[in-house]
């Protein structure tokens, strides 16, 4: 079974880039304190990392 991740936004989008909102849009995540769960895939973990400024991850069992 593939793992899953729990990805909360902690920090605003304010002052980021255009590439680092619509990244941030693209994981579901929309508004502060938001957070979604998704598949640990190499494409989601590829998104993460380059918003990882901004959000919070955390391994579900």
């Amino acid at each position: 079974m593939t793992q899953s991740i729990k990805i909360k936004q902690v920090k605003s989008r304010i002052g980021s880039t255009k590439r680092q909102k619509s990244t941030l849009d693209s994981l579901g995540l929309r508004k502060m304190n938001a957070s979604v769960v998704k598949l640990a895939s190499p494409e989601i973990l590829g998104m993460v990392a380059k918003v990882s400024h901004l959000v919070q991850v955390e391994e579900i069992a």
